[in-house]
């Protein structure tokens, strides 16, 4: 924990005045603003970018807070709450009276969530209320997991960053939709799949299409300014090869497998073989590749069980189609 008290007492009062703060979670930073203040959080789409109608997740300071923000807690969602808050874990449920429609995007859904971060929390009791944050950076670039990425990225269209160190899991929470017959995963995140099914004692479905608009759907998401290439990990290097004798300059993500194998690349990463440490770092390899002046990265998707499920789903919507 490196923020001060005065630090998070400070960052509080920029909320209630209707500023902007980005406060860290175990996730990523998050672009903060008071979630019942509609102009406070229609700048959060100013400053990122962002389209209206993409609705943004409400950060809650305990489980205790849920019937305050919403209108119905299923059985389902009380379960979930009990095992994975706080965590990297969104609920997706009906909106409360308290959740202006400008945070949701006009939907009478709104995905709520408790993060697993001490200076995070800090800051929610200090403040007494909820928190609007997506990630802080502008719409579709490279989430941000330190304080200085979010200093680099949007400099002084924050009011207030509030320091808290490296995010801990690396990747965006999981968020599930509870409102219908059958809870499913809308996005794949920091609880896995197999994790949530041992809590629920059924299979979640991941669909690729929702009927609840949901953070991360785009389908060019958390993507650098260098175009990445997906391709199977057996043909990372010789992609790799081809691309930088084509003139490119290559970033790669070399599988650890291949940790030892001769690359022809501008700049190698060898990701972690354990799908933790490839999630915490994550961002920061797309960074890092960007920062050296990378124009194309060549990478593959993990195996997709566990935390792998996450990464996969973040590299698809990094070498997803960009808006022209």
């Amino acid at each position: 924990m490196t923020a001060s008290t005065s630090d998070i007492e400070k960052a509080a009062g920029v909320l209630r005045a209707g500023g902007l703060v980005a406060l860290p979670t175990e996730t990523v930073y998050g672009l903060g603003a008071n979630a019942e203040d509609p102009a406070a959080v229609a700048r959060i789409f100013r400053v990122k970018g962002r389209p209206s109608s993409h609705p943004l997740i409400v950060h809650l300071g305990g489980a205790e807070y849920l019937d305050d923000w919403v209108e119905d807690v299923p059985a389902t969602a009380r379960l979930l709450a009990e095992h994975f808050w706080p965590g990297p874990l969104t609920l997706v449920l009906r909106r409360g009276p308290r959740v202006p429609l400008e945070a949701t995007g006009g939907l009478e859904t709104v995905a709520v969530r408790v993060p697993d971060h001490p200076v995070g929390l800090a800051l929610l009791s200090a403040f007494g209320g909820g928190v609007t944050a997506p990630s802080a950076n502008r719409f579709g670039s490279v989430s941000p997991t330190t304080a200085d990425h979010v200093r680099a990225e949007l400099g002084e269209a924050v009011d207030f960053v509030l320091d808290g160190g490296p995010c801990e899991v690396g990747v965006e929470s999981t968020i599930v939709d509870v409102t219908g017959d059958a809870p499913s995963i809308l996005r794949p995140g920091g609880v896995t799949r197999e994790d949530l099914e041992a809590v629920l004692g059924c299979p979640l479905e991941v669909p690729s299409t929702s009927r609840v608009r949901v953070p991360g759907q785009h389908p060019s998401h958390y993507a650098p300014r260098a175009r990445v290439v997906l391709v199977e990990p057996e043909k990372v290097v010789a992609e790799a090869g081809l691309a930088q004798e084509l003139g490119h300059r290559v970033g790669v993500f070399l599988p650890a497998f291949l940790a030892d194998a001769p690359v022809k690349a501008h700049a190698v990463v060898t990701v972690p073989s354990s799908m933790a440490a490839y999630a915490h770092g994550l961002y920061g390899f797309l960074r890092e590749l960007d920062q050296q002046g990378c124009d194309l990265i060549i990478a593959s998707v993990p195996v997709e069980e566990g935390l792998g499920l996450a990464i996969a789903n973040r590299l698809r919507r990094a070498a997803g189609p960009r808006p022209s």
